[in-house]
């Protein structure tokens, strides 16, 4: 995390920024950072690793086209870029005796990581308006979810996520600052603005909120809907059934929130800059980690058509 009182701005002019100073993991104990290094390398390759096997496996199972994996492959394209435009940067300046960032590859960062960032919320959104529609609507299911309302539904996740990126990345570089491995907009607000708090922060913490915590309305709400319509159900192994549908995008969901509450909406200490910049990482690397594992493991029908894609990959060659 960047520390506001620690990093410095490569030239006097603010007008003229054009070099940031990354201290992100100067603080940390350097005989450390290559064990750090391995373990969120291997996260990252597993990271695209798992989540190329899903689109993979959904696109050549014929079975698996559905609205559901659509949205699934769509929430794996996202996870891939997210990691993509932060992960490498991060890997390379935690070896680096020379830390900093240029200011267009810092706003460059910070866009694309909002834009992959908001559209998974938005995406998370949307697959939970699919399981409602599902398990409330079952018989209207084929009419509301047609492959052309999908991919609309797809293309205004992706379009609101650019438009989010897009308004908070400008927001912030309108004023002078200060970027760490990941430009992170608190960390570029508190150097912009000081200790006080501006308008500037209010506003894009209003617009980072809203639509984040609109987002997460609207998934609880689907789910008093679908937990309303399961409990009507007579027997117990219809409930249990109509619920494992719902299992693993259940838990990215308070996987996702649980991890971003921790990250943001603790109390900031003095001296909690190490632990910030740890939990942080943990956050951008260890979250797209899971999601994979849980879509795999908790979903029996994903789970199933990856282990048939891997046998008739394979079983040729063991023969």
């Amino acid at each position: 995390m960047v520390s506001p009182d620690e990093a410095s701005v490569a030239g006097q002019n603010y007008s003229m920024v054009s070099e940031f100073i990354l201290v992100g993991f100067s603080n940390f104990p350097q005989h450390l950072l290559p064990a750090f290094f391995l373990l969120y390398l291997l996260m990252y390759l597993f990271t695209l690793l798992g989540n190329l096997i899903i689109m993979a496996t959904v696109w050549s199972e014929r079975s698996l086209h559905t609205p559901m994996y659509l949205f699934l492959c769509a929430l794996s394209t996202s996870e891939i870029l997210f990691t993509v435009a932060i992960t490498p940067r991060m890997l390379v300046d935690m070896l680096s005796s020379h830390r900093s960032i240029t200011f267009v590859a810092c706003a460059n960062q910070m866009f694309f990581s909002f834009t992959f960032g908001f559209t998974h919320s938005f995406l998370l959104m949307i697959m939970g308006y699919d399981r409602y529609v599902a398990i409330c609507h079952p018989l209207r299911y084929n009419v509301l979810m047609r492959t052309h309302t999908c991919a609309r539904l797809v293309s205004w996740t992706w379009a609101g996520g650019s438009v989010m990126g897009m308004m908070v990345t400008l927001i912030v570089f309108t004023s002078p600052s200060v970027g760490h491995f990941l430009c992170h907009v608190f960390s570029l607000l508190k150097l912009a603005c000081g200790k006080e708090t501006s308008s500037v922060t209010l506003g894009v913490i209003l617009v980072c909120v809203t639509a984040l915590m609109g987002c997460l309305f609207l998934i609880i709400l689907s789910y008093v809907f679908i937990v309303a319509a399961i409990l009507r159900i007579p027997s117990a192994e219809g409930r249990h059934k109509t619920f494992s549908t719902c299992v693993s995008h259940l838990t990215v969901v308070i996987v996702h929130y649980g991890f971003a509450s921790i990250i943001y909406l603790k109390p900031k200490g003095p001296h909690s800059m190490d632990s910030n910049t740890l939990m942080a990482t943990t956050y951008i690397v260890f979250t797209p980690f899971l999601s994979p594992i849980i879509f795999s493991l908790r979903n029996k029908e994903l789970k199933n058509a990856i282990k048939k894609s891997f046998q008739r990959k394979f079983s040729p060659l063991s023969s």
